[in-house]
């Protein structure tokens, strides 16, 4: 699982990331985590699984949402207070709940 963290700037997002990837590992799971930036999105989602999206990118969730879905991309919304999840447990939390939602099934031209 290829975790990608996006904030503004990029420095909100690699303390995310790191933190993220440390809880992860400390359950055993095969999971990486990777910062990058609003500008960096359109490449850095081609190596993506999931997005976690810093709070102040919520005006942006729309867009990232439809550029992420192009790609199978899951996309989270992080909440306001994640940057006191010191040790990357909640935000681990988060990304092992939005993957394991089952998706929705969209109704087709033909009305499945």
């Amino acid at each position: 699982m290829r975790i990608l963290v996006v904030c503004g700037a990029g420095a909100s997002s690699t303390f995310v990331a790191q933190r993220v990837r440390h809880a992860a590992q400390g359950q055993g799971l095969p999971y990486t985590a990777f910062a990058g930036t609003e500008l960096s999105l359109p490449i850095d989602l081609d190596a993506a699984d999931v997005v976690l999206v810093g709070p102040h990118l919520a005006h942006a969730l729309t867009r990232i949402e439809r550029d992420a879905a192009q790609r199978g991309t899951t996309v989270v919304l992080l909440p306001p207070d994640i940057f006191t999840d010191l040790d990357g447990t909640r935000t681990l939390a988060l990304v092992r709940d939005a993957i394991a939602r089952p998706e929705e099934k969209l109704p087709t031209a033909a009305g499945d």
